[in-house]
């Protein structure tokens, strides 16, 4: 390379010099660096612990406690923590501004650790998916969820993977906001433990192994079924 256009290369391009003449070596290099931010979405309180709506908080927390990650961060009405999921640098978060408002503190936490949205993993209820059934989708709409429809006004987009936990419809003929800020049957309860723990296999998956990956090993799965 010329002395020239050497000149006008920056200087950390220059100190990597080597990976730069090698195309995309560096670009592969940094992208597989990249800090990955999980968002468990759910109500604070205890009012609210243990709701159907708080599917995303439990398996938050479920990684959380699996991967020695502390919950010892504040920061933008969002309690999280930082830590290492499979070698891959992982903030784990909960929103605490209550579902339908969870887009801006999520949006200015991943502002603050200049991560992309792509590199974002929400983990929420779905009403649509049956109880014990995990769905991994790559992006789209909010689906009537007020959760995600506040990520995406917040970020201006929905194009972030989105773990949904089917908790079902009332077969009591019970209104969406009663049945998903209600707890579990005593039948699903005897199961949850296990939906949870599948749900954060399937979060790792994702992290570690891709998306694809984990739709396959993952959706359409009856987790109520034991094998």
């Amino acid at each position: 390379m010329p002395v020239a256009q050497l000149n006008r290369i920056p200087a950390v391009a220059q100190a990597f010099q080597p990976a730069v003449m090698m195309g995309l070596l560096l670009i592969a290099d940094v992208s597989e660096n990249r800090i990955r931010l999980v968002v468990g979405l759910g109500n604070p309180g205890n009012a609210y612990r243990n709701t159907r709506h708080n599917a995303g908080f439990m398996v938050a927390d479920k990684m959380a406690e699996d991967f020695n990650i502390s919950f010892n961060k504040t920061k933008f009405d969002s309690v999280y923590g930082r830590g290492f999921v499979e070698k891959i640098d992982v903030v784990v978060a909960k929103p605490m501004a209550y579902m339908n408002r969870s887009g801006p503190p999520i949006q200015k936490l991943a502002y603050y650790y200049r991560i992309q949205c792509e590199d974002m993993l929400v983990i929420h209820d779905d009403i649509d998916l049956a109880y014990g059934r995990l769905k991994i989708k790559e992006k789209g709409g909010h689906g009537g969820h007020n959760g995600i429809r506040s990520l995406m006004e917040a970020f201006g987009r929905g194009d972030f993977v989105r773990l949904r936990i089917g908790v079902g419809r009332s077969k009591a003929g019970a209104g969406v906001t009663g049945h998903v800020l209600g707890r579990f049957s005593q039948e699903q309860s005897q199961s949850l433990n296990r939906i949870i723990k599948s749900a954060r296999d399937a979060a790792v998956i994702v992290l570690s192994q891709g998306t694809k990956v984990g739709m396959n090993l993952f959706n359409g799965k009856d987790l109520k079924i034991t094998e």
